[in-house]
């Protein structure tokens, strides 16, 4: 990703957005080959949860069912969607997020990074105000820790080390039956804009242009424009720096799992 868009001669958020996606597929497509050429892994995956930063917006890909919560405000709201039978049981109305949590089948996924040699990204963005707080985490933690909860330990800890501490601690105080993986970004700086209460935050699909989708198309996006970055006080030099770029995998390079795991 980072050399793919140091090369990029077209700095726009559509085209950083399309390089994000197109290493998630990148880095499928070497787990699978690696699995179809030992027989002894053939079905291992991952879950996994990136985001990239360009200026005042972040771009999210998402795989699996692990997670990315957005704490503004002191609130958290989720902003992926968990690619799994729960999921779309909850979405058809078939289950309620509580009951969804509490089922037997809450670990099946319907798909991973690996197992198939092409897979759907889900590419989300969301602008990023002052004082946001990012966490990433796999379902290790989402599973055992809510969301508000997580907003009240991150929102009151000293710094987020400690918060992520916490997090860890608390899950395997309720049984950690999975692995734990948590990472946390806080947002700061007068060049971000303070958040406002009429803001919308979420899961919003980011639009790529046929062309530029890599695999399958995403879905139709019927919000707002795309987003543009913010221009600098001074300076007329295009912002193509990027900020920051965080991966969080539900299994971090061990962590080697099938698509349908028993809970």
């Amino acid at each position: 990703m980072i050399r793919a868009w140091g090369r990029e001669r077209e700095a726009t958020p559509h085209r950083f957005a399309y390089r994000l996606k197109e290493a998630v597929e990148v880095a499928n497509g070497h787990i699978h080959a690696y699995a179809k050429a030992h027989p002894e892994v053939r079905g291992m995956g991952t879950t996994t949860t990136a985001v990239g930063v360009l200026s005042d917006h972040f771009y999210l890909t998402q795989v699996g069912d692990s997670r990315a919560y957005l704490i503004r405000n002191g609130q958290a709201v989720q902003l992926t969607k968990d690619q799994s039978l729960m999921q779309r049981l909850v979405e058809a109305g078939e289950l309620t997020e509580e009951e969804a949590a509490k089922s037997e089948r809450r670990n099946i996924i319907l798909q991973a990074l690996g197992p198939d040699a092409r897979v759907k990204v889900d590419l989300t963005h969301q602008e990023v105000r002052r004082g946001d707080i990012l966490v990433l985490c796999s379902d290790g933690l989402s599973g055992q820790v809510k969301k508000e909860e997580i907003a009240e330990i991150v929102t009151r800890a000293g710094d987020l080390q400690t918060a992520a501490d916490r997090l860890i601690a608390l899950a395997n105080e309720r049984g950690g039956p999975d692995n734990i993986t948590v990472i946390i970004a806080r947002f700061d700086g007068a060049g971000l804009r303070p958040a406002n209460a009429l803001e919308e935050v979420g899961h919003h699909v980011y639009p790529l242009l046929d062309t530029e989708t890599s695999t399958e198309p995403v879905p139709v996006y019927t919000g707002s424009p795309p987003p543009q970055p913010a221009r600098r006080r001074a300076g007329g030099e295009r912002w193509r720096v990027i900020t920051l770029v965080l991966v969080a995998a539900a299994a971090v390079a061990a962590a080697l799992y099938l698509v349908t795991r028993s809970p």
